[in-house]
């Protein structure tokens, strides 16, 4: 699937929050407050309530690294759930693939957990597995491939790693889905109604 290779300090300059898209935070924190563009902040008017719902979709968009199609296939898919459709939607984002080697910690950013799924350094249930916006499953186990593991940047980050969320369960190379992910389970400040509110108009 396609997705977005330009600078990744402007998509966050843009939002106006740290997105975790670089794995040096205190360095996108220094420009965060300047607006991209060669007039920056100069001159901005009051955003609109339809601006605000535009701004939260395109948060989300560069917060798990997909494009316009995937995500609005996404919301399709949570509008025929009876929960929240909000929830729901954030439900299937975190259940990706390569987000879920992200909270692992066997990753710094998304981009580079995508990287570790699409060069089959991931195995599902033992089986190879190189695509991103794979929707893991209650009880499948992830492993870095052994050989993988002679990486010793890669054996160094999983040595250290500990998963950002309770739905993950890990030891060494080694990751279980214990749960699906809930709407609490989001670390990332996201008002997903507006999303919601965005594409039912």
């Amino acid at each position: 699937m396609a997705r977005y290779t330009g600078p990744k300090n402007k998509l966050a300059r843009k939002i106006g929050e740290d997105l975790g898209l670089k794995s040096n935070s205190l360095k996108v924190a220094k420009r965060l407050s300047i607006f991209p563009g060669q007039h920056g902040v100069k001159g901005r008017r009051k955003v609109s309530d339809y601006g605000k719902q535009l701004k939260e979709k395109q948060k989300v968009k560069f917060i798990y690294g997909i494009l316009e199609k995937y995500l609005r296939r996404q919301y399709d898919e949570a509008v025929k759930n009876p929960l929240a459709t909000g929830a729901t939607m954030l439900s299937l984002l975190e259940r990706r693939l390569d987000n879920v080697v992200y909270r692992l910690g066997w990753a710094a950013t998304r981009a580079a957990a995508r990287q570790l799924v699409t060069h089959n350094h991931i195995l599902v249930n033992n089986k190879k597995m190189n695509i991103a916006s794979y929707q893991v499953h209650t009880d499948d186990v992830l492993t870095i491939r052994e050989g993988s593991m002679r990486s010793h940047l890669l054996a160094e980050r999983v040595k250290e790693a500990v998963p950002s969320v309770t739905w993950l369960e890990s030891k060494a190379q080694v990751a279980k889905v214990s749960r699906l992910p809930q709407r609490d389970d989001v670390l990332e400040n996201i008002e997903e109604q507006l999303i919601v509110e965005y594409y039912s108009r």
